[in-house]
């Protein structure tokens, strides 16, 4: 067995990890690389692989950056089975046509520039008709149901806990007369989250691939989420200012939404507006209601109450891009909440540059923010960032409420990998340098674990 390590190595972006086993070849994920545009461009476009080579792909969730590449990698060739969680189809059925709007857009906005120097233009990643086409070969399956990708490769899928449907991965994989016990986390998640259960656990491992996001991190408790939420809204309110809110339109959304109706139910809260600017998030939504069986026993409890945790008095989403606009000539305290969650694209820009200037305003942030991101330059408090090419003066208030975060903490992590059960080889992905490297030295002293944080590109033979 083989192990090729081709994105989100000592990054967090651009997931992909290829499995040879008897000669065939296991995909899993097939992220999009998200930094610096000529960097993610080029990477984006060329795979360290041929796509009609992958005789199989198993995708851990629906984020775009462990499911965006994968209308390319079909466009490029790729015919066999994608397999995921239910929720996970239908997810990628609306993000996936999304994501390829976005690169047609941008890549309409790069060509303009690249005209007027009389340089040769690009084409875009992909579009909306390869995004759904692609969904002809994806599988969705359940938790706990064992299937077979590969000859002699049996899978099963246990809940991560990270997003609405996000799996955590168990192979069992038979070759040259040994059994391998492999796992990977996918995006490992946090226990007491809104909506979703808790994270199930991986055991008895002979090989673990596993994210490392915040590997040298801790998260505030997910019980002060509601009470920072009131701090700030009570804030924004005294400067009559808006709130702005970069949001992934999956989960991260519906999460703030689900608090905000606990806030304002209980009136802790001003009851200023609060807008869900994002198409993409009113179609997610829906998908959420469509599977109700991958609520927790909290959220059922809510709908067979008559509650439905995503609609209350005052909250309004918005598809129409007249609607949005008219967001901007608002003058009372207002929460936007829109996409995309890293500041990279989407209708946040505009909102973004048309508050971001304005002393009054917040902008809270409640997810993690990849090097190079506009999202990471405003966490920074950078005093002057571009947007659309134009730059702008950073005079906002930028707030940042640790508790959202879907991903496991360091803590979460140690207590994961020492609940395993046994020695495990495991390779460390999906993490930024310090944070992946941090880990491995705390692996290795608490547990005597040998951890690797392999390169870009690396091959290991297991």
């Amino acid at each position: 067995m083989q192990i090729q390590f081709c994105g989100a190595n000592k990054s967090v972006t651009g997931s992909q990890h290829l499995l040879t086993i008897k000669g065939k070849r296991l995909l899993l994920d097939c992220g999009l690389f998200q930094g610096r545009r000529d960097e993610a461009f080029e990477r984006n476009r060329q795979f360290p692989f041929e796509p009609a080579s992958i005789d199989a792909m198993i995708l851990s969730h629906a984020h775009i950056d462990h499911s965006g590449n994968i209308p390319n990698l079909v466009k490029q060739g790729f015919r066999g089975n994608i397999f995921c969680t239910a929720p996970t189809v239908d997810l990628c059925g609306v993000m996936l046509q999304d994501s390829a709007y976005i690169q047609q857009r941008d890549v309409e906005f790069v060509n303009k520039k690249l005209a007027r120097k009389k340089q040769p233009l690009r084409e875009a990643l992909y579009g909306i008709r390869d995004a759904q086409a692609c969904m002809t070969q994806f599988v969705g399956l359940g938790y706990n149901r064992t299937f077979e990708p590969l000859p002699d490769v049996k899978a099963t899928f246990l809940n991560a806990g990270h997003m609405f449907g996000s799996a955590m991965l168990r192979l069992e994989i038979k070759e040259n007369g040994r059994t391998i016990r492999f796992g990977f986390t996918g995006d490992l998640g946090r226990h007491n989250l809104p909506i979703i259960d808790d994270p199930d656990q991986l055991n008895d491992l002979d090989v673990l691939i596993s994210e490392s996001t915040y590997g040298n991190k801790l998260h505030d408790p997910a019980k002060e989420i509601e009470r920072r939420l009131v701090d700030v809204i009570h804030d924004a309110f005294k400067k009559n200012g808006k709130i702005i809110v970069p949001a992934f339109s999956v989960e991260r959304t519906q999460e703030i939404v689900y608090h905000l109706n606990k806030l304002y139910e209980r009136k802790l809260v001003p009851a200023i507006p609060v807008f869900v600017d994002s198409p993409l998030a009113v179609n997610v939504t829906e998908v959420f209601k469509m599977h109700q069986d991958y609520y927790d026993d909290e959220a059922r409890h809510l709908l067979e109450q008559g509650d439905n945790p995503f609609v209350f008095e005052g909250l309004r989403y918005v598809s129409k891009v007249e609607d949005s606009k008219k967001l901007n000539d608002l003058r009372e305290p207002c929460i936007i909440i829109s996409a995309s969650g890293m500041c990279e694209a989407g209708r946040i820009l505009h909102h973004l540059a048309n508050n971001i200037e304005n002393p009054n305003t917040t902008v809270m942030i409640v997810g993690y923010m990849a090097e190079h991101t506009l999202g990471r330059k405003l966490i920074d408090k950078e005093e002057r960032i571009k947007i659309f090419g134009e730059e702008y003066q950073l005079k906002a208030q930028v707030v940042k409420i640790n508790s959202f975060s879907g991903h496991a903490d360091k803590n979460d992590l140690m207590r994961f990998i020492n609940n395993i059960g046994r020695k495990t080889k495991i390779f460390l992905v999906h993490g930024e340098n310090e944070a992946a490297d941090t880990l491995r030295t705390k692996i290795f002293d608490t547990y005597g674990y040998d951890a690797t944080v392999p390169f870009l590109g690396q091959v290991i033979e297991i």
